[in-house]
């Protein structure tokens, strides 16, 4: 932290209430997020933690109509879902709100107002797409056209979902209402914006001159918009779903979702804690830390500080900004359009249990500095040779022993022997390293430090072999497995951020508590300390005095008959777990993941990747045979009449040896009976040609083709994507009627 501050406030991106959420928003924001809430929390800081659905703007109200019901539908739909999923996860925000509560409207409806009041905004008449057959102005997303970057299809007004490239409406070729299929046209309206450009000094010297320890990607971005010239922002919308702009002369408009969606935090934060609320927002002892993609570094870093400057009052600002880059699936871009993504609510219906090996897995991978790629065979490794194999086998062997030789008891550790020492002395500096990393947002870097410790504890056990000692010496084996007891208390610790619900069983098996920082999901309360116990969820509160000690008994509180109560500052400490402390019985902490599982998952990816290959193939053959070829150059009259076209009639067809395309037809002109080499077999069988009416060109000059005289040549028509079908006469005519 920049400055020493008594409290800090935790958002994460509020995401789009119209559809589940997939394993790119975990890894990009919430688990990254949640982590560092945990480790905070177990410091004993005072945190709060903020989301919420995001329930207004295009995405939604397009998936409504395209499903026929209302956009409240939609976002209730989703909301739960989200909801659930996140809880599932063990991601337990303090609240989870949404920006269709009166809270919020409220809120943003004054927010807009107090800006426009005091002429803070400027008012602009621009032309934009309207849809002459809806009779609706249209937003970005609801016009499709083809990319001018990558060609392909169906790309939006706003961005193409092929090549990823940011799009406007203008750039687009032959768009089209994705409402009515109609051709858009430019119509005038007026809307209001937030002049950008008078906060541009001001931004620069705030970011570029005092946050230059933000991450590069952020820094970098927000750079390069500075530089570029800041222009005003658009802050209302031609739409009927969203927050009503509240003022007259607005009728139709509504708040444009990326001014009303930030303000979103603050509304979240004063539905939770109404007396207290501004102590989170408006003071400089507070620290603002937003957790968001990439995708939303300009709005949290550009639009919504510059909100809050606009809005004055005293608003915080962010203090840092840790937005992740994308992470692919198996290679290829995750695209909630195309289905290619892992979504969280089903992970946890084919994965029950498993929620931290997702955690683990997404951390292990998090797209911190560049994108980075999640695939099932990488996440089925890292469960079975590192969840499994280190930690868990570790916690395993330690635990399952002390039952065997000591009845579940912790031994009392004799005279450290040099290999103890040394094994107990790489612990400090690994929860340093955990400790900076974590404070400094590298979770890939603090986890590999909390698998250090595990690392640590199974290699020591692994030399120092207590299965074998215990033959000949029990006093030697019981110290052996006092320190790596020690050691699995302080793994209960380290993963307790990475991994919860592990932690609690692990703490579960030693029998142990956790004291785990504030929780403001009371209502309006003191800080106090909480127990946590389960999923996370903070199940009673004690007074924040309480369990500030290791080994110490929280007397106000009912924990059960632990009698000792694990916190951070207890990490690396020697005698966490005292001789004579009872264990709960031996569970296995992860279970292998099996072949069967993964590739019913690779399956399902390769159906859904053969769909939609097969669907782009067929749209774009439709799209093809649209086509038409441009019209030749013209020719004369007495050209067009020296052309004999005839009827005739297929008496015989027969392929010609050696080749797939060509059919040697005899046919009946009324004149004669002739034959003609034909290219057709990838059309018509000769079994489909015999008795078939068709039009020739009588008086083509006769060719050789395969060694066969050809005379003439069968009149066809050719679509744009390569298709031929047969001219013939509407009804039977003779053979050699002639067509002209």
């Amino acid at each position: 932290m920049s400055k020493n501050y008594k409290r800090t406030l935790v958002t994460c991106a509020l995401p789009y209430a119209n559809g589940p959420v997939h394993i790119g928003h975990l890894a990009g924001v919430y688990v990254p997020a949640d982590i560092y809430v945990r480790y905070l929390r177990m410091r004993g800081e005072d945190v709060l933690y903020v989301c919420g659905s995001d329930e207004h703007g295009v995405p939604i109200t397009i998936k409504a109509r395209a499903q026929g019901v209302s956009p409240q539908d939609i976002v209730d739909r989703y909301h739960r879902i989200i909801k659930d999923s996140f809880s599932g996860l063990g991601i337990n925000f303090d609240i989870y709100s949404r920006t269709t509560s009166d809270v919020h409207e409220r809120n943003a409806s004054e927010f807009f107002r107090k800006l426009y009041t005091e002429g803070k905004f400027i008012t602009k008449e621009s032309e934009q797409y309207y849809d002459p057959e809806a009779k609706t102005f249209l937003a970005d997303r609801y016009i499709v056209g083809t990319c001018p970057k990558c060609g392909a299809e169906g790309a939006y007004g706003d961005q193409c979902e092929k090549c990823g490239s940011t799009l406007s409406p203008e750039e687009l070729i032959d768009p089209k209402s994705k409402l009515s299929g109609a051709v858009p046209v430019k119509k005038k309206t007026t809307h209001w914006y937030l002049p950008l450009d008078r906060y541009e000094k001001w931004l620069s010297e705030w970011i570029l001159d005092g946050h230059k320890e933000w991450r590069s990607n952020v820094y970098g971005q927000c750079k390069s918009w500075i530089d570029g010239g800041l222009q005003p922002r658009a802050v209302s919308r031609d739409l009927d779903w969203g927050v009503p702009v509240p003022v007259e002369g607005a009728e139709g408009k509504v708040l444009y979702v990326w001014f009303d969606a930030p303000i979103g935090y603050i509304s979240n934060t004063q539905e939770l804690l109404p007396q207290s609320w501004e102590k989170w927002w408006k003071s400089e002892d507070t620290r603002l830390v937003h957790f968001i993609g990439k995708d939303n570094i300009v709005f949290h870093c550009i639009v919504f500080p510059s909100m809050l400057k606009a809005y004055g009052d005293g608003y915080i600002l962010p203090d840092n900004v840790p937005a992740n880059e994308f992470l692919n699936l198996e290679g290829d871009k995750i695209s909630t359009s195309r289905n290619w993504a892992v979504w969280a609510h089903e992970y946890l219906e084919d994965f029950p249990g498993k929620a931290d090996v997702m955690r683990y897995v997404l951390t292990a991978n998090a797209p911190e500095t560049k994108d980075n790629d999640f695939s099932w065979k990488d996440f089925q490794t890292r469960n079975n040779s590192e969840l499994v194999a280190i930690f868990g086998n570790f916690v395993n062997r330690a635990i399952v022993l002390t039952h065997k030789y000591f009845e579940g008891v912790v031994p009392a550790a004799g005279e450290l022997e040099d290999i103890d020492r040394e094994t107990l002395a790489q612990i400090l500096p690994l929860r340093k390293s955990l400790e900076d990393n974590i404070s400094q947002f590298h979770f890939r870097e603090a986890l590999k430090d909390a698998m250090g410790i595990a690392r640590v504890g199974n290699k020591y056990i692994s030399d120092a072999e207590p299965w074998k000692v215990a033959k000949t010496d029990m006093a030697r084996c019981a110290t052996i497995l006092n320190v790596s007891l020690q050691i699995c208390a302080d793994l209960a610790i380290a993963f307790e951020p990475f991994t919860p619900f592990a932690a609690e069983k692990l703490r579960k098996m030693l029998g142990v508590s956790l004291c785990a920082g504030t929780d403001h999901r009371k209502g309006e309360q003191e800080t106090v300390n909480t127990y946590r116990e389960g999923e996370g969820s903070a199940l009673h509160t004690v007074p924040a005095s309480c369990c500030g000690e290791a080994a110490a008994k929280c007397p106000d509180c009912s924990c059960g008959d632990s009698s000792v109560c694990l916190e951070w500052d207890n990490l690396g400490a020697e005698s966490l777990l005292p001789a004579g402390h009872r264990l709960g019985e031996a569970e296995l902490l992860f279970a292998k993941i099996e072949d069967e599982a993964i590739a019913a998952q690779l399956d399902r990816l390769a159906r859904i990747k053969a769909e939609r290959e097969a669907a782009e193939a067929a749209a774009a053959a439709e799209e093809a045979a649209k086509r038409i070829e441009p019209q030749k150059d013209p020719v004369s009259f007495d050209d067009f009449g020296r052309m004999d076209i005839r009827t005739a009639t297929v008496l015989e067809a027969e392929r010609v040896p050696k080749t797939d395309k060509l059919l040697k037809l005899t046919i009946d002109t009324g004149i004669d009976q002739r034959t003609i080499v034909s290219g057709i077999a990838e059309y018509y069988s000769p079994e489909e040609m015999v008795g078939k009416q068709i039009c020739i060109l009588a008086n083509l000059e006769p060719r050789k083709i395969r060694g066969i005289e050809s005379k003439g040549m069968i009149l066809m028509a050719k679509q744009g994507d390569g298709k031929m079908r047969f001219i013939t006469p509407a009804e039977a005519l003779v053979n050699g009627a002639v067509i002209g």
